[in-house]
């Protein structure tokens, strides 16, 4: 499989990141585009089909990451309340 470069990662994630907290999804139709473009790409990226499964590939595939970040453990918490 192809791996994306590890900057064109960091760049998506800031991107997705500052949409994110922007709110685009409930701004105009170009933010939101916008929004949906960037995810597609780290889908595409990542070679996952959805945005929370690029979002955990992406950050496990830059340097420096450990092997439990806080997304391994957020989903290990939510499957022990379950």
């Amino acid at each position: 499989m192809l791996m994306a470069h590890p900057a064109v990662l960091t760049k998506l994630l800031a991107q997705y990141d500052a949409l994110t907290r922007l709110h685009a999804q409930d701004g105009g139709p170009e933010a939101r585009q916008r929004l949906d473009d960037v995810s597609y790409t780290l889908c595409v990226a990542t070679g996952t089909r959805d945005v929370d499964a690029a979002l955990i590939a992406a950050r496990h595939q830059l340097p420096g990451a450990r092997p439990l970040d806080d997304s391994v453990l957020a989903v290990a918490q939510t499957a022990d309340t379950v």
